[in-house]
C-alpha cells in the first residue's frame, strides 16, 4: 500500500478582474472519483491544503446539472462526506515528500486563487517533478504549478507536454471575460508545451512523471493513469 498526497486549494473564493469574488473551493468530482480510484487499490490518501485549513468545496460541482443528474450529484456528496481526510488535513508547508509514492492536486477555481502564487506548494511541486514519482494534476489545477520555480526563476515545468482548463471552456463557462487571467494563457507564458482537447471531453496528457487531465470528465483517466504508475 502507498501514500498518496492529494493537495487541495484553501481558497473559498476566486478573486475576478473588477474585485468581485467568486464562490469557489475545490471541484467535487475532481476529488472523489480519484479518491475512490486509489483508495479502492489499496493506497491512503493524505490531504493537505495551505495552512492546513479545510478546504471549501465548489457548491456549482455538487449540482445535478454538474454530475450527469441528480443520481450523480448524491453519490459525489455521499463521496465526500465519507472522506474523513478532509476534516483534518496537513499543512503544504510541513509535507515531506519522502513519505509519499505520488502527489495529486485536483482543480476547481479555488487555485487559481492561493495555489498559483503559493510558494510552498510550488517548491512541493518542483521536488515533486524531479523526484520522478508520479505527478498528476487536473483542470484548474495547473494554476498551482504557476508558483513553481527553479533558482534561476524559470519554470521547472517549461518544456512539458501538459494540458488544463481550457480558454475554450472557460469561456462556455461564462468566465473568461471576468477573469484575471486565463490558465491556459499562462501556462503557455512559463514555456509549457499547452495541448488541448475539445471542450468538455476526457483528454489526459502524460510527459514523464507528470500526468495532466484537462477538466472534470478526465479525472478518472488521470487516476487510472497513476494508478497505472504506481503498479
Amino acid at each position: 500500500m502507498a501514500k498518496i498526497l492529494f493537495v487541495l486549494t484553501g481558497a473559498d473564493h476566486w478573486t475576478l478582474a473588477d474585485g468581485t469574488k467568486h464562490p469557489s473551493g475545490y471541484w467535487a468530482e475532481e476529488v472523489v472519483v480519484p479518491y475512490r480510484a486509489v483508495t479502492g487499490a489499496g493506497h491512503e490518501v493524505v490531504v493537505a491544503t495551505p495552512g492546513g485549513v479545510e478546504p471549501t468545496v465548489d457548491r456549482a460541482s455538487l449540482s445535478a446539472d454538474a454530475n450527469g443528474g441528480q443520481q450523480g450529484a448524491d453519490e459525489v456528496a455521499a463521496g465526500l462526506a465519507a472522506m474523513d481526510e478532509l476534516r483534518s488535513p496537513v499543512d503544504v508547508a510541513a509535507v515531506d515528500l519522502a513519505d509519499y509514492a505520488a502527489v495529486f492536486y485536483p482543480g476547481g477555481h479555488g487555485p487559481m486563487e492561493d495555489l498559483a502564487v503559493d510558494a510552498d506548494s510550488g517548491r512541493l511541486l518542483g521536488r515533486a517533478l524531479a523526484s520522478g514519482k508520479p505527478l498528476a494534476v487536473v483542470c484548474h489545477g495547473p494554476a498551482a504549478l504557476l508558483a513553481a520555480r527553479g533558482e534561476d526563476g524559470t519554470s521547472p515545468f517549461a518544456g512539458y507536454r501538459l494540458t488544463g482548463f481550457t480558454n475554450a471552456e472557460e469561456t462556455q463557462a461564462g468566465l473568461a471575460d471576468r477573469a484575471k487571467w486565463l490558465l491556459q494563457d499562462r501556462l503557455v507564458d512559463l514555456g509549457a508545451d499547452f495541448v488541448e482537447g475539445g471542450p468538455w471531453a476526457p483528454h489526459v496528457v502524460v510527459d514523464r512523471n507528470l500526468v495532466t487531465g484537462q477538466n472534470p470528465a478526465s479525472s478518472a483517466q488521470v487516476a487510472a493513469e497513476l494508478l497505472r504508475r504506481l503498479g
